[in-house]
């Protein structure tokens, strides 16, 4: 499986609700439309390790069997729609994204 984990930065504490109203209603739904995608998951991060401030806001795991099949999803209208979506959310809501790839690799926990 190849991975992509977009991290999202918190918006402003007065525009916290309309930005998870958009990501909720708008970003997800397009992101969710990205062909090739076997996973999406949305995580709200509230808090850090041992109760430390979070290093980001939100993260998005989108989940693809592999490299080929994300960098075939990328040159869809559906991705472009999604990207252009970031890029209002950003100038909107004055948020970063950072985005990170790479393959998965799954530890088999079932031998503790």
């Amino acid at each position: 499986m190849f991975k992509l984990i977009a991290c999202w930065s918190a918006p402003s504490a007065e525009d916290e609700d309309e930005f998870e109203k958009h990501y909720a209603e708008v970003h997800l739904p397009a992101a969710a439309k990205a062909p090739g995608m076997r996973q999406l998951v949305a995580t709200r991060t509230t808090s850090g390790l041992e109760g430390a401030e979070s290093g980001f806001y939100r993260v998005a795991e989108l989940v693809f069997d592999s490299k080929a099949d994300l960098e075939t999803s990328e040159q869809s209208p559906e991705w472009a729609a999604m990207r252009a979506d970031a890029g209002v959310m950003i100038e909107r809501f004055g948020v970063s994204l950072t985005v990170g790839m790479g393959e998965v690799h799954e530890v088999d926990l079932g031998a503790r």
